[in-house]
């Protein structure tokens, strides 16, 4: 992964509801469930069903979708590696929070429970 200025900027700009139907097909792909996917999402970011949708209707960028979420207290709990880069080294605070969501999603795919994936809360 870059760590450049313009790899930062890249994340910031992108929209999650770009992203948010290729995370939806990874998880049902191996027979998760969108609530889950959701459940997922409220955990790191304290969004309810409605604020959810509203970002994804309004076309929110990941800067905007983060600078509104509430980030769970224990989020710093998530650790690993999501493209080659541990999660917890990175440096750019809102590069870091996209990858922790990159690796909720993950987990969920690869079939993890939700107790783990949601770190025990």
């Amino acid at each position: 992964m870059d760590n450049s200025e313009t790899h930062n900027q890249r994340i910031a700009t992108m929209t999650f509801t770009s992203v948010y139907p290729l995370y939806l097909k990874k998880v049902e792909k191996k027979g998760r469930t969108k609530e889950e996917l959701d459940q997922v999402i409220a955990w790191l970011t304290n969004f309810d069903e409605q604020k959810l949708q509203e970002l994804i209707e309004e076309n929110a960028t990941f800067e905007k979708f983060f600078q509104q979420a509430s980030l769970n207290p224990n989020a710093h709990l998530i650790t690993g590696v999501i493209c080659g880069y541990r999660v917890e080294d990175i440096e750019n605070p809102l590069t870091q929070q996209v990858r922790y969501l990159d690796k909720l999603v993950d987990e969920l795919a690869k079939g993890r429970k939700m107790e783990k994936i949601l770190r025990g809360t």
